[in-house]
């Protein structure tokens, strides 16, 4: 959005240079030739944020086939997400401190939500990356109870991006409201896995195990209600964090 409204500038610049040598006009084309590159910087930060999205999400899906049927492809699908999830980190980051200096403000806070949702994205990518190697190091089955439990969180996890995605995409805050609301879901079923662990005083490691998926899993979700929080502040220009009410979430 922000290259169309520089581009038609430029071209209407362009013809004026021909017709008129006043002092004035080769200002005018140094400028816009030094705003393009931001514009075109913070275009492909954007962009690279939204593809963040979707490969956390796609690392989540595949959760779903490696704990269902114990998938090699699904596993090695998991760790090409994370490790590209790394790559757009560090690209992001090298990139970003030269291009927020040459933007103006409205653009710079859309700079700072991709640093910020990098950031979370990146930490999902490393937390679904420790259930895989949970699930790929068992030595015995789980218990199809727990694998029931587990996808249904991985699976909410996974729309909870999805949402993250569109919302972004289309600047849509509903989807951010979505999100916050989804966020107690996980956490109760969470809370149930672990009640019920408790309360049978399984100490197996099978049982262990299962907890520590369930809370890296939580912990995504916690992640992704954070990327729900900056979307909300991105569009409605203020921060719901350290905030006494969340009344988007309402």
């Amino acid at each position: 959005m922000p290259r169309k409204a520089v581009v038609p500038d430029l071209d209407e610049d362009a013809p004026s240079q021909t017709t008129a040598a006043q002092p004035a006009k080769p200002r005018k084309k140094t400028k816009p030739s030094r705003a393009d590159k931001p514009d075109s910087t913070q275009s492909e930060l954007m962009r690279m944020t939204l593809r963040a999205c979707l490969i956390a999400r796609d690392a989540t899906f595949n959760i779903q086939d490696l704990l269902t049927n114990s998938s090699r492809m699904a596993f090695l699908a998991i760790r090409d997400c994370e490790k590209e999830l790394d790559q757009i980190e560090r690209r992001i980051d090298e990139q970003l401190p030269g291009a927020i200096t040459r933007v103006n403000e409205r653009r710079a806070r859309q700079l700072l939500a991709c640093l910020k949702c990098i950031t979370d994205l990146e930490r999902i990518g490393d937390l679904v990356m420790s259930v895989a190697h949970r699930v790929q190091a068992r030595t015995a089955q789980i218990p199809s109870s727990d694998i029931r439990y587990l996808i249904q969180m991985s699976a909410i996890v996974r729309d909870m991006l999805d949402d993250i995605h569109q919302g972004f995409a289309s600047l849509d805050v509903e989807k951010a409201r979505k999100v916050l609301r989804t966020d107690s879901e996980l956490d109760h079923i969470c809370h149930t896995l672990f009640q019920r662990h408790l309360a049978e005083n399984n100490r197996d490691s099978m049982g262990f195990e299962v907890l520590l998926m369930a809370q890296a899993l939580e912990r995504s979700g916690d992640h992704a209600k954070n990327l729900a929080e900056e979307l909300y502040s991105l569009i409605e220009g203020h921060t719901l964090r350290h905030s006494p009410k969340r009344t988007a979430a309402q």
